[in-house]
């Protein structure tokens, strides 16, 4: 579903819905029947949406795992979501309650067998990852749960949601992502009421995800694939260009012809570099032309043709990543693979990845980043010269830099 789509449906219904729910807390709230007592027992992450970002929360899982142990850690994500979740073993696989959103049918029986298993199951905490979406709070009420976390806009802009969470914490858009995530965990020692939170300082965003470690198995499939495309043995030196050619996200985008650009430079500085092209399925036709046009023989197109977990088993057969700032950015951080990731509408002091091996390129424009938690992620550009402001020359030196150090 398009984000705009999805906003629509947040306002038209999300508004309503937790102006009612509000109503209901406050209600059970002036009978005492909503304070939540004693210490957590059983949490609950609401992560539905953003792989990426989930990648982000792996020291709040952590945090919540060191509190009431990693058996009575949860977690409620949209099926199309989990395999991350999953790869990164953030919970115990039976903690993972997936929902589908297929259709508004199917979407609604499905939350309503997570809402029965949540309260058989007694979890007592939520915990509201998102930031901008009304869904995930409404989840946490209707989880049951009294113990509820999340953010509270208190007197700045942002989307209406409510007074829904017993723990309201302030967003702060100094703080990277993974520290903000963690946050929402640390202010469970924090008495409810407690206005704004978190009053206490936070640590910097240095603690790295685990690797992930293919199977040499694993390995040795991915490369065969490779080499059947290209039709001989790929060997390193390999750089992915990630495009996310798809209209998906079109202000995050870096203009296709400087990818194009890129790759073929690059490919005249080294006659030993192969180029691959990574993006989603549907990218994969738009993805097919940007490869041909790089080279027709030293640049393969692997769009739409891996699983997430393959993506990430290709990331450990390769030396560098160039992509806009997207989902791909973090999974790399789970590998080797040193990752040059371009910034425009966001900012890498929230988004940077989480990996020693990176660099951020943004231009710095007055007006970036433009998108954000206070405006729904709605931002009012049509003419992304954020992106359109980092120059091929920009990446090609940072690139070869790379690649030259990792082969001595």
């Amino acid at each position: 579903m398009h984000p705009r789509t999805v906003r629509r449906i947040d306002g038209w219904l999300g508004r309503p819905i937790c102006a009612l729910l509000s109503g209901w807390c406050r209600f059970k709230r002036a009978l005492g029947l909503a304070r939540p007592d004693g210490e957590p027992r059983k949490i609950l992450f609401v992560k539905l949406i953003e792989m990426g970002s989930t990648v982000l929360a792996h020291r709040a899982f952590a945090a919540a795992a060191r509190k009431v142990g990693r058996e009575n850690v949860y977690l409620a994500v949209f099926q199309a979501n989990r395999p991350i979740a999953d790869i990164m073993a953030l919970v115990p696989p039976e903690n993972v309650i997936s929902v589908r959103d297929a259709s508004p049918l199917v979407l609604f029986v499905d939350m309503l067998r997570a809402f029965r298993r949540i309260r058989a199951l007694g979890i007592d905490t939520a915990i509201d990852m998102e930031g901008f979406a009304r869904a995930s709070a409404i989840f946490s009420v209707l989880s049951g749960a009294r113990r509820r976390v999340g953010l509270h806009r208190f007197t700045s802009e942002g989307p209406y949601r409510g007074r829904l969470m017993t723990h309201e914490v302030a967003y702060n858009f100094y703080l990277h992502t993974s520290v903000g995530f963690l946050s929402l965990v640390e202010a469970l020692d924090r008495p409810p009421g407690e206005s704004p939170m978190l009053k206490q300082p936070m640590p910097t965003p240095d603690d790295y995800p685990p690797p992930f470690a293919p199977e040499p198995s694993e390995l040795q499939s991915v490369q065969q694939r490779l080499n059947d495309l290209a039709g001989r043995e790929i060997r390193r030196p390999i750089v992915i260009l990630n495009p996310n050619a798809s209209d998906l996200l079109p202000l995050r985008r870096w203009p296709t012809e400087r990818f194009i650009e890129l790759g073929k430079r690059l490919l005249d500085q080294r006659q030993d570099l192969t180029i691959v092209i990574t993006g989603a399925p549907g990218e994969q036709a738009a993805a097919e032309e940007i490869a041909r046009a790089i080279h027709p023989d030293r640049a393969i197109c692997m769009a739409g043709r891996t699983t997430l977990r393959e993506l990430l088993v290709l990331y450990n057969l390769v030396d560098v990543l160039v992509t806009n700032d997207s989902g791909p950015a973090h999974f790399a951080a789970l590998t080797d693979v040193h990752v040059i990731c371009l910034f425009g509408p966001e900012t890498p002091v929230l988004y940077a990845p989480l990996t020693p091996r990176s660099d951020s390129v943004t231009a710095g424009l007055a007006c970036s980043p433009c998108v954000n938690v206070f405006n729904h992620r709605d931002s009012p550009c049509g003419d992304n010269k954020c992106m359109q402001a980092i120059a091929v020359d920009d990446v090609l030196p940072l690139v070869l830099r790379i690649l030259d150090k990792r082969s001595t």
